[in-house]
């Protein structure tokens, strides 16, 4: 017998009226229930299809929009609600602002419960486009195939995809023509590449099989116009070979070509070695006055025109005099460090990733640094270890990952009675959780966000914990 389909449950002629969980639109009905609905801007009258029921709210999709929101505008990308990443391209920008910075003051006074008694008004991003300097492109064999070709009932032979995982389905690639994230060298490189490839005749990735050559591309960028252009691979060949050897004519701008073979049923590289095939083992990027190397394994800020911005946020924060010792804790390769070194006594910075912690160290000598030490290991079993009372920090930097900071971690910063805490997170929810164990000893004075992903809900929030004496 077969499975019965749920009947769809249309609601009707609902006015969106706010912003909710992962940037959803949502409306409150007359029984206090909440209708989320993806890609809602609020002030839509819209038609939603119920796709999940719970007894507090559901979440469905917009059938019909009857009449449409004076904050809604034309995406710029046909790509658009596809992959998921730009999921509110649909919304004036101005707009988008307002939402991120409601957004990170809700989750600090909803679920941290706390009084801030200061909010400073969020950073702008001044490019609002073309503003990342990484991209990661997936090679596929069974690309997504659209509404359109199925609707045309025609034979489709070519199959094979370079682009972004479609929303929700891990083994379907959404072919890209065009991203609006990064600089427009990223889009001409990715589709050369992807077509030199099909008349090479070189075997996309098969994600269910885990077979075919070419697996992912990474373009990084930076403000001083250098690329770095890196492919995962199965095997090496003399067609991939003459695939790099092509891409480096055609675009000379490359500052440097680089692969790693990868067998693994994940793409993570931290584990493997790469290979040098053309130019410089990395690029520079240039913030502030200092500079800093950035290898393909390098994690650093994805916003290379906002990250000065979010590290005066910092400093201004701290309010530092030159006489302090500062703890980074999670200071990845060190660029907060190295910004604040000049206005500082002494920095610490803990980061459990050996490579990044190697690089912190190239970058201090790079820029003529003697006043900053970077130790490796997880950021609990070092304060654990480390006597904190034997150096007295008079600040503690924390830029956790998004899943925020570490019970243990929380308690070893109370116990060192540090004046001053600056908390800067890419997930206020998870910073919120935090602060709300901070909130018997210390006051949250300061707090602003900040734009580092315009067109989608995803907002930087930076907060001052002044302790309670």
């Amino acid at each position: 017998m077969s499975r019965k389909r749920k009947k769809n449950i249309i609601v009707q002629n609902l006015k969106l009226n706010g912003i909710g969980s992962l940037g959803k639109g949502f409306v409150k009905t007359d029984d206090k229930k909440i209708i989320f609905a993806r890609y809602g801007v609020p002030g839509d009258i819209v038609d939603i299809n119920i796709k999940k029921k719970r007894s507090s709210y559901s979440e469905g999709d917009i059938v019909q929009i009857h009449k449409q929101s004076k904050l809604r505008v034309k995406p710029k990308c046909s790509h658009f609600k596809l992959c998921g990443g730009c999921n509110w391209q649909n919304m004036i920008y101005d707009s988008q602002l307002k939402y991120k910075n409601d957004q990170a003051i809700q989750n600090l006074t909803r679920i941290g419960k706390i009084q801030i008694d200061k909010v400073l008004p969020i950073v702008k991003s001044d490019k609002q486009y073309y503003y990342r300097n990484k991209m990661e492109y997936s090679f596929s064999n069974s690309r997504w195939i659209t509404d359109e070709e199925i609707k045309s009932q025609k034979e489709i032979k070519n199959k094979n995809a370079l682009g972004f995982h479609k929303s929700g389905m891990w083994s379907k690639i959404i072919d890209i023509d065009k991203c609006y994230l990064q600089e427009n060298i990223s889009n001409k490189i990715r589709n050369y590449t992807k077509d030199l490839s099909m008349k090479l005749g070189i075997s996309f990735f098969d994600l269910r099989k885990q077979s075919g050559d070419l697996r992912n591309l990474m373009i990084r960028t930076t403000k001083n116009k250098e690329i770095m252009v890196f492919f995962q691979i199965f095997k090496i060949s003399n067609k991939l070979i003459e695939l790099f050897e092509n891409i480096i004519v055609q675009f000379p701008e490359i500052t440097c070509l680089q692969y790693v073979i990868n067998k693994k049923k994940n793409d993570t590289i931290y584990d493997l070695k790469p290979v040098y095939f053309y130019g410089k083992k990395y690029i520079t990027e240039t913030i502030g006055r200092y500079h800093f190397k950035i290898s393909a394994k390098s994690f650093f800020q994805t916003n290379s025109f906002q990250v000065e911005k979010l590290y005066n946020i910092v400093k201004r924060f701290a309010n530092l005099s030159g006489s302090e010792i500062v703890y980074d804790l999670y200071c990845g390769t060190g660029s907060i460090s190295i910004f604040l070194s000049s206005y500082v006594k002494k920095i610490i910075g803990i980061e459990v990733i050996k490579d990044a912690v190697l690089a912190a160290r190239e970058n201090t000598k790079i820029n003529n640094i003697n006043n900053t030490t970077f130790i490796q290991g997880d950021v609990k079993e070092v304060l654990k270890k480390r006597n904190i009372h034997s150096q007295k920090p008079d600040v503690i930097i924390v830029d956790p990952p998004r899943n925020g900071l570490d019970k243990l971690v929380v308690e070893s910063i109370i116990k060192s009675n540090v004046p001053k805490i600056v908390y800067v997170s890419c997930n206020s929810a998870t910073q919120a959780r935090d602060l709300n164990i901070f909130a018997d000893f210390y006051n949250l004075t300061k707090s602003q966000a900040i734009d580092m992903f315009p067109q989608t809900y995803h907002v930087e929030n930076v907060v001052l914990l002044e302790k309670n004496f």
